[in-house]
Parts: structure tokens; sequence; C-alpha cells
């Protein structure tokens, strides 16, 4: 039976390894989302279903499965350049400018002081290659790169890792090297997540080694951290292990020592000036030594800034501000922004209610979260402010994934499945509320799980962040 087990679970990883290799050689975001859309779901259900069976595999064997699955779930992402999203020419990009010495911040890729640095690969003039689609006009040819009017928008520890990709790469390699990245830090994501859940306690209680499938076997690493090597992938790693150091101790009263508070928040503070959502994470893990984290935060974020401002002419912020107004989270009408909530307030109430809903959410997790599971608190604050934002990026995701892989609620993955639902399906039905109807079932899905939970352990039920959301065993 146990061998049986085993044998099931391999066989549906095998599968799912194969529909994600079809989804990704299937180049259809621009010219078949609707097909593509289907190859998510069933990416999706099959991972579903290895999650659930992984749960009768014997206990000595469930690490290597999920190291193995993780291996070859993240290795079909490298099977064909990116497909539906051009932000790593970007990266690549950023990371040749500093090569020659120049500030990432100081021009924007259509600037004539960097047109020295453009090849046909990244400024393609080939009118039948500029008339693909996410091509960008520029100077009588086109880019691959997106937005090639504005400065960068990434932070310092991001665009030291653009640089430190581009010094160690061939110089033919292209995009590939950010792609081995992503796989990389992904496989690294898994290992990091193996040894924490394995240390926390014995498998099949909350914490257990189990979790780790829910991030290593995620549809969500192959498409969005390999193929389309989204730099989030090394935030996300970097932020795991920061939580890691900071959840030393077994129980509430445990002590971490400075040393250890000092490497989780610098860790966490790398993941920040990796990607700035890993900042929603900061609240979760004030309870031990605050203000030793705080400083640490603060101060490596300060540090990786240093030389960027001593180096830049221009603002070391980039395109930030605009990137925020561009995606409509200062317009409650913009882009599908706000969904759930317009659907019961006036648009003009979306931000006011939400900035008042994460305040409060905040407060609780400051005063009643748990030490010893900050990412429980952290998964609370990430989740819900997915739900009310409902942003249109399925890579935003990957942190919340990696939370659930930490905290066992697996239901909070249907947030992440409804990210990349707007992001693809929208494309194929654009006059269907896509964003509404997805994260209307992502919230349907967390309050039952949550209902469901408080049924069956009331015992568990405690003040903290998960009394709201009550934990889960890690196994489905």
């Amino acid at each position: 039976m146990t061998l049986g087990s085993t044998v099931r679970t391999s066989a549906l990883l095998a599968a799912l390894t194969a529909v994600l290799a079809l989804t990704v050689l299937h180049d259809g975001y621009n010219t078949d989302p609707g097909g593509l859309s289907w190859w998510y779901a069933a990416s999706w259900l099959l991972f579903a279903a290895a999650a659930w069976s992984l749960r009768t595999v014997p206990v000595r064997r469930r690490a290597a499965l999920i190291v193995a699955g993780g291996i070859a779930v993240a290795s079909t992402g490298l099977l064909a350049p990116p497909r539906t999203s051009t932000d790593s020419y970007r990266y690549a990009w950023d990371g040749r400018v500093q090569a020659a010495g120049i500030s990432p911040y100081d021009h924007a890729p259509r600037d004539r002081e960097l047109a020295g640095l453009r090849d046909p690969w990244l400024f393609p003039t080939d009118p039948a290659q500029c008339a693909l689609p996410d091509h960008a006009r520029v100077d009588g040819g086109c880019t691959r790169l997106n937005r090639p009017s504005v400065h960068t928008i990434y932070p310092p520890v991001a665009e030291a890792y653009f640089f430190l990709v581009d010094e160690i790469s061939p110089g033919a390699a292209r995009i590939k090297p950010l792609q081995i990245g992503g796989a990389l830090c992904a496989v690294g994501t898994t290992l990091v997540l193996v040894r924490l859940l394995r240390r926390r306690g014995p498998d099949g209680e909350p914490g257990s080694v189990s979790g780790a499938a829910y991030w290593a076997w995620c549809p969500a690493l192959p498409v969005e951290a390999v193929n389309n090597a989204h730099v989030d992938v090394l935030a996300v790693l970097l932020t795991v292990a920061g939580l890691g150091a900071l959840a030393a101790g077994n129980g509430p009263g445990s002590a971490i020592s400075r040393r250890r508070a000092a490497l989780g928040g610098a860790l966490i503070g790398a993941g920040v000036a990796v990607k700035m959502l890993p900042a929603v994470v900061l609240p979760a893990v004030l309870r031990r030594r605050p203000v030793t984290v705080v400083l640490s935060t603060a101060g490596l974020i300060a540090l990786s800034y240093l030389p960027y401002v001593l180096a830049s002419h221009s603002s070391v912020f980039g395109y930030l501000g605009g990137y925020t107004e561009e995606e409509g989270y200062d317009d409650p009408g913009a882009r599908g922004r706000f969904a759930l909530l317009r659907l019961a307030l006036p648009p003009s109430w979306s931000l006011p209610v939400t900035l008042a809903v994460l305040l409060a959410l905040t407060a609780h997790v400051l005063r009643r979260g748990r030490p010893e599971r900050p990412w429980s608190g952290a998964l609370l604050l990430l989740g819900s402010a997915f739900l009310l934002l409902t942003p249109g990026y399925s890579w935003y995701a990957l942190l919340l994934v990696a939370l659930v892989a930490l905290d066992g609620r697996w239901e909070w993955l249907t947030v992440a499945g409804a990210g990349a639902a707007c992001y693809v399906t929208a494309r194929a039905a654009p006059g269907f509320p896509v964003a509404t109807t997805a994260y209307a079932i992502a919230a349907g899905a967390v309050l039952a799980g949550w209902a469901l939970r408080r049924r069956l352990r009331p015992e568990r039920s405690s003040g903290n962040a998960a009394e709201a959301l009550p934990q889960g065993r890690v196994s489905v």
C-alpha cells in the first residue's frame, strides 16, 4: 500500500511535469490565450492531485520525492524562451548597462546615451520581427523591452543580481542564464523549506515537510520563476530564509539571540530590496527583538541603496511612482483593481476601506501573532491584501505560495490561481469579469477553509493571527 502510494504520486508528478512542459512550449499568450488557459487549468488540477496523493506516502520518502519532483517541475520552465512576460529582457538590459559602468537608474533604454549598448537581440531592426507582439518602437527599429521610455523600477539587490548574472554569463547566452538563475532560486527555496519544516516538528503536524510540495510542485514556479525568470523568486528565497531564522524556538515564550534576529531581519531586508512585496511580512516578525529586526532590515535596505545613490544622477526609485499609478492602485476603477470591494461599495470607498482593513489586520498580527510561526500572520496579511487589491500579475503570488508551504492552509493557493486567471484567461474573455469571478472563488475557498478548520479543530483556536483563519496540517 505504501509502495503503491509512492508510485501513484510519482505518476501524478510525471503527468504534471509533462503537462507543464507542453504548457511552456505552447506559445499562446497572444495568439491562443483560451487554449493556454486550459493548459494552465490542467496543470493546476494535476498539482492538486499530486499534493493530495502525497499525504499517504511514507514519511521517510516524502522529502526526497518533494525535492526530486520540484527539480523536474522547475526544469520544464527552461524548455522555451519567456512566453508570457518580457520583464526578463529588462533584467538583461539593466545588467548590461551596469557592466558598462553606468547606473541603471540614470537613463531609460530609449535614451540616446545608451545607444551604443543596443544589439539586434534586444533592439531588432527587422520589420518582420518588429511586427511581433510585445515589441515597442524605438528609433526606426523596435525593442523587446517593455516601457523603454521610463527608468528602471527595480530595487538595488535585484539590480545587483542582474549585474552578477551578466558578468558570469557567456556573451551569446542571452536570456537562458536568468532562467537558470530562477530555477536555482526555486529549487533552493524548496531545500530551505524542507529543512525548515522538518525542524518544526514530527511529520503530520503543522509545519511538516509535506507542505514544501505546495511550493515545489506549484505550476506558478516553472511558468513565472523559471520560464519568465521573474526576480520575485530571489525575493522569496531570501524572505523564507529570513523567516526561518526568526522562527527559532518551539514555543511562544522562546527567545532568539540578537545575532539570529539581526540575520533574519537582514535577509528579509534583502528580500525587500529585490522586490518591495516582502515588506508585508514584517509585522509578523516583530514579536521577538523588534528593535534588532527593524534596524537590521532597514540597515540592509539602506546599505544596498547606498552604492547606487552615490553612482546615480537620477532618483534610485526610478519608475516606482509611475508604475503604481499605471497599475490603477490610486484609481479604484482602473485595470480591475479592488474588484471584490467594488461589488458592494462605491468605487471611491475602495482604497480607504482597503487601507483600514489592512491596518486592522496588521494591528491584530502585531498584538496576537505567534512568534514561533510568523508565516501564519504573514500569510493572513499578504493573502488578504491580494483579495482586497485583486492584482492582475500572477508572479506577485510567488511569495504567497511559499507562505502557504510554511503554514499549511492550502486554500490560500486559490488566490495564486486567481492571479493566473486574471493574467491569461482575461485575454480570452475580454467582456467577462474574470478578475471578479476568480478572486470571488478564491475568497469563498479561503472562507470555507476557515470554517472547516474551525469546526474540525476548535482546540487549535488561539489568540494569534491564525485565530481568524486557524492553521491546518500541511498535508492536504
